[in-house]
């Protein structure tokens, strides 16, 4: 496929035309390099959003730092085992205004650090929002609730928010998580996770139990739900934009997951 360059115009005028609008709470997950050449980057791909949602709608986006987990849960694949206890001493405690994200893609990494934006305090699956609603979403966000109800993207059901993908697929739609959270299937299970915070002035290796974050059928799902729910899509660049209804993808998943899951 010949390679194309989008504009920031071209942003917004696919936004429009997926049917984000003023008011809506959107979280977004992008793909820049998956659109071409996007001519100014990640920078127009924020300012084309959160002018299209306004201040009185919010963006918000996966900021997760997963670097910061266990090396035994193989998140340092590349190192060897005999450097795992040195890695667990020295990995830096998390900090939300310096800890960088983790193949989260340069429109969320940009994100985290723009004027206005919070982030939430989990040290491997942290969010950053922006907007009217960014305090609400950010706040308690839970050690051992990373997608659950009282998680981002828990509230963000509450607020019958929107799903925003661009160019990526849905093994990259976190509120799957959610639904996930939700449904009840045979094998579903917790695990014990670590990672490095800060607590009363002092880094410690922070033990949690929270559920096992699975998602290797997600895209099978997507596609379920594509076939029976409305998803409305657009090309930009050589990327595909999707918008849904962030209630409906996890009702639709959860009774998914309850039928599929064996």
């Amino acid at each position: 496929m010949e390679r194309k360059i989008v504009l920031k115009k071209d942003i917004l005028e696919a936004l429009s035309e997926v049917g984000v609008s003023k008011g809506q709470d959107v979280m977004v997950h992008t793909s820049l390099s998956s659109l071409g050449f996007v001519c100014g980057g990640a920078q127009v791909v924020i300012e084309a959003l959160l002018e299209t949602v306004g201040s009185e709608g919010t963006i918000m986006m996966p900021a997760q730092s997963w670097k910061n987990l266990d090396p035994s849960s193989g998140v340092h694949w590349e190192e060897p085992e005999d450097w795992w206890p040195l890695i667990r001493e020295n990995w830096p405690a998390y900090d939300k205004d310096i800890t960088p994200t983790n193949t989260m893609g340069a429109v969320a990494e940009m994100f985290r650090r723009w004027p206005g934006a919070l982030r939430s305090n989990h040290p491997a699956r942290s969010v950053s929002a922006w907007g009217l609603n960014a305090e609400y979403l950010t706040a308690n966000h839970d050690l051992s609730d990373i997608f659950g109800d009282s998680s981002p993207i828990g509230k963000l059901y509450d607020l019958d928010g929107m799903v925003l993908l661009i160019g990526v697929g849905y093994d990259k739609n976190t509120s799957l998580h959610l639904a996930d959270a939700r449904a009840e299937y045979p094998g579903k299970h917790n695990s014990i996770e670590h990672s490095a915070v800060m607590e009363n002035g002092c880094r410690v290796w922070k033990r949690y139990e929270t559920l096992y974050v699975d998602g290797n059928d997600f895209n099978e799902i997507g596609e379920a739900f594509e076939n029976t729910c409305t998803v409305h899509k657009t090309m930009l660049g050589n990327g595909t934009v999707r918008l849904m209804k962030q209630r409906e993808l996890v009702d639709f998943a959860v009774r998914w997951m309850e039928e599929n899951r064996t």
